[in-house]
């Protein structure tokens, strides 16, 4: 697939790294238009991210399928293009639990990634899981949204509860550990499924990483053009499988000036 509007970024863009799930491929164009809002310089943004993603197994949604974060192609990306000392982010944990993982091995794969991260001098910001929110989920509701996103998935509510409490605490250990910055997330942020921000808090999200990085403060409001969603919105990951097929998509994605954009 060819890039859209072919102009190479200069060797000042502000690098952006940011791994994590539905939320990331959702909320995609705001935080573009929040970097740029937020900086006076090009922006090259490396994401590993879409619905249902996992940080350390493949994941399968409907017909489409993706490699791990640890074993899709950022990592040979971000050594390719010399990308050192981004602001980085570790978002959407928890979506293996889901899927049958213990949280060892969930947050043994974040952690391996925040730390290959933190070896490329990367300030990273770590999000913890919306406890308030998953905590409000009833026997009814549970049920329902287990047989709609996840029907194979065999945590009683109350197990997965107690997962999402072991794991968000093993986040804020790992965040200690490398020296990342670690913000929990608010449960009003989360719509009925306690999964997916409410699209109206998603540039509160974005604002809130933002201020975790140090950026500059915005002097508007960001808003991404409609053209912004239609392009973001139709562009795919390097590697995916859809119906059994292996489809591989050129990096970067998006090529413009001011932007580039990577997706893994």
């Amino acid at each position: 697939m060819a890039a859209l509007e072919l102009s190479r970024v200069g060797p000042g863009a502000e690098r952006f790294v940011v791994l994590g799930a539905s939320n990331v491929s959702r909320g995609l164009a705001r935080l573009t238009a929040a970097l740029r809002a937020r900086g006076p310089g090009p922006v090259d943004l490396f994401v590993a991210a879409g619905h249902g993603r996992g940080y350390g197994v493949n994941t399968r949604v409907a017909w489409r399928r993706l490699p791990s974060i640890l074993a899709s192609g950022l990592w040979r990306a971000l050594d390719r293009e010399r990308v050192e000392r981004p602001a980085a982010l570790v978002t959407d944990v928890g979506n293996e639990l889901l899927y049958g993982l213990g949280v060892t091995a969930v947050a043994g794969a974040v952690r391996e990634s925040a730390e290959r991260l933190r070896d490329r001098g990367a300030r990273v910001v770590i999000t913890g899981l919306p406890l308030a929110g998953i905590a409000g989920v009833g026997g009814a509701r549970y049920r329902l949204l287990r047989t709609l996103y996840v029907p194979g998935c065999l945590l009683s509510l109350a197990e997965l509860k107690a997962a999402a409490l072991w794991l968000d605490d093993e986040l804020r250990a790992i965040a200690a550990d490398i020296g990342a910055t670690f913000v929990e997330q608010p449960g009003e942020w989360y719509g009925f499924d306690a999964l997916h921000v409410r699209r109206p808090h998603l540039d509160t999200l974005w604002q809130c990483i933002g201020d975790a990085w140090d950026l500059p403060v915005a002097a508007t409001r960001p808003q991404p053009s409609v053209r912004e969603w239609a392009v973001l919105g139709s562009r795919a990951a390097e590697v995916r499988s859809l119906a059994g097929r292996s489809l591989h998509t050129r990096q970067p994605v998006v090529e413009r000036a001011g932007l580039r954009v990577w997706m893994y």
